[in-house]
């Protein structure tokens, strides 16, 4: 396994700039996740690891060895696709095979290698067996098994998942953190998907329009996103404007998190069109004023609903000494039963709409219609900067 470094790569097609300036570190051993919207550079990141396409400007290394122009076959790197890339009329362990003879090793060695990588996947039993007899879970492990088995450097992951059906791709995720921690591979996977990203990545990079705009680990891009962009892109998001009034410290009781859990970042008030919030401010090198607009990040499993008597009007909770109301109201537009959880909209006064989640609902608030509101610890709102 290597650390793998890029220093200001930049890469145009025609007049695309498809990574502008992009610096990155990808520790040794590490299982990293380049994601982002269509067209924001990760997958032209991903081929620039592989060595299918040269940078225009910038530097690539592999520990300090630099990689820039090293052509792919000697990088000593092993790609795989989303559309797997098997040979459909080869057995499965013909498949694994056929990137160790193109290596030309002995044709024991070949053998050894082939039923380790394909005991590590759990097909071991399968050697003989043809591709086309194959599920498409089974297939995705073949195609894992031939990557490791010669036994890579570095393991390049192209949205792997991306043509299984939902219990497939909840099952082969944590397959595929298995095998690469087994291994002992440096991994760099490309996806859309952030619940993958969430739940295998040691660390993650947000990519957009070919910059990287955040980098970090999943709970810290979650819980302390820079951007609405990043915050958008990592799970859901509520957006309100605001506007900075002055430094505080959530009171005694007020955050719903253990002390070693909470966030260490700088609380502030804010004041916003549904009245006063306090917040957390998620650039730690961001110093505000007092007047400076920002914008807060409310996630919807974070909004809790304030009950109130069928039939009255929704309360003003008094404020604890030096907190924000960080009150909502709203009216309730439409309820959506999700098994798991309950997912509700809300629209205030000025049109905007904020999506509530309950988890483990028993069943649904009234109907659409009624007045609600929703609160939210301090711990929970992100301010960001604009």
């Amino acid at each position: 396994m290597v650390s793998i470094i890029t220093r200001h790569l930049t890469k145009h097609f025609g007049t695309t700039v498809a990574l502008d300036d992009v610096s990155l570190t990808i520790e040794a051993g590490e299982m990293f996740f380049l994601l982002g919207p269509s067209g924001c550079g990760k997958t032209t990141l991903l081929r620039h690891i592989a060595g299918f396409y040269t940078p225009d400007t910038g530097q690539l290394f592999f520990d300090s060895r630099d990689m820039t122009n090293v052509p792919a076959h000697r990088r000593n790197t092993a790609m795989m696709f989303q559309s797997y890339a098997l040979w459909p009329h080869m057995t499965v362990g013909e498949n694994v095979a056929f990137g160790l003879q193109e290596r030309k090793l002995p044709r024991t060695e070949i053998e050894k290698r082939v039923q380790e990588a394909l005991q590590m996947v759990r097909m071991g039993h399968l050697t003989d067996r043809k591709i086309n007899q194959l599920s498409g879970g089974q297939q995705q492990r073949v195609a894992l098994a031939r990557s490791i088995a010669v036994r890579p450097d570095a393991l390049l992951l192209d949205e792997p998942l991306s043509n299984l059906d939902a219990r497939l791709r909840l099952e082969m995720r944590g397959e595929i953190r298995r095998i690469c921690k087994e291994f002992g591979v440096t991994a760099v996977y490309v996806t859309h998907d952030q619940k993958e990203a969430l739940h295998l990545a040691d660390r993650l990079a947000v990519m957009e329009k070919g910059v990287i705009s955040q980098v970090g680990s999943p709970r810290d891009v979650f819980r302390s996103p820079l951007t609405s962009s990043v915050a958008s892109f990592i799970g859901e998001a509520n957006f309100l404007p605001a506007e900075i009034t002055a430094p505080a410290a959530p009171a005694q009781g007020q955050t719903t998190r253990s002390p070693q859990n909470a966030d260490s970042s700088a609380y502030w008030t804010v004041q916003t069109a549904h009245g006063p919030f306090t917040g957390r401010l998620t650039d730690p090198a961001w110093q505000p004023a007092a007047g400076e607009k920002a914008t807060l990040c409310l996630r919807p499993e974070a909004l809790r609903f304030f009950d109130q008597p069928s039939g009255a009007p929704p309360p003003a909770p008094a404020p604890a000494k030096g907190v924000g109301g960080n009150l909502l109201t709203g009216t309730l537009t439409e309820s959506v039963y999700l098994g798991e959880l309950a997912q509700y909209t809300i629209r205030d006064a000025a049109h905007r709409t904020f999506l509530v989640a309950e988890l483990n609902p028993a069943l649904l608030r009234p109907a659409e219609g009624s007045p609600v509101s929703v609160t939210v610890s301090p711990d929970d709102v992100m301010i960001l900067r604009l």
